[in-house]
């Protein structure tokens, strides 16, 4: 397998800690899919990363897919129960991270690529506010349990784990861990794993 993606985006983190939690073996291609030279449409039309390349040549797009589909490669560390309200619920919280995320990143974007003049500062406060109220949301989701989905560590982790951290690099600004010690708990404990470790956006 080959995985096309960026050192920061925190979609393609996503499932770079899913494939060394599952200790599955694939190359790793970077791709600035803002780049004027990008190719990225040649594999996934919608241009964006990850893009995960399969090894009969086929393309697998979405983190959210592609992080299922591993899932079902090993049985080491499985991340989703097989089926039920379990398995749901792990998967709304994936949701409910990559929801925070995509606000966080149409911030980014409106900042960074239209001119100020140009700029809504009313579809800024939107974006911020789902950031804000989801960020909320995780945090009473997850009171005081060991892991989002109670005692086991999920999928559900590794989504929440790869947005707060990307909230620390590109929007230090956003106190999220004075505003949700448990959240800042979750994230530490999830910085100690290797997985984590060697993921850390840059």
């Amino acid at each position: 397998m080959k995985l096309i993606g960026s050192l920061a985006s925190p979609y393609v983190r996503k499932v770079r800690v899913v494939l060394a939690e599952k200790k599955l073996d694939y190359q790793f291609e970077l791709e600035n899919v803002w780049a004027s030279e990008t190719t990225i449409q040649k594999l996934n039309p919608l241009g964006k990363v990850p893009s995960l390349i399969m090894e009969d040549g086929t393309v697998m797009i979405d983190s959210r897919v592609m992080v299922e589909y591993l899932d079902t490669l090993t049985p080491v560390c499985k991340l989703l129960p097989p089926n039920g309200r379990e398995r749901a619920d792990i998967k709304c919280w994936e949701a409910l991270a990559d929801g925070v995320l995509d606000a966080g990143v149409l911030v980014r974007l409106e900042r960074t690529l239209r001119p100020p003049e140009q700029q809504s500062e009313d579809w800024i406060a939107r974006q911020l506010r789902k950031v804000e109220l989801g960020l909320a949301s995780m945090a009473d989701k997850l009171g005081e349990q060991a892991y989002c989905a109670g005692i086991h560590y999920s999928l559900a982790d590794v989504a929440v784990g790869c947005a707060l951290g990307w909230f620390s690099f590109r929007f230090p600004e956003i106190d999220w861990r004075g505003a949700h010690p448990n959240l800042a708990r979750l994230h530490d404990k999830l910085a100690e794993r290797p997985s984590f470790k060697d993921t850390v956006p840059q």
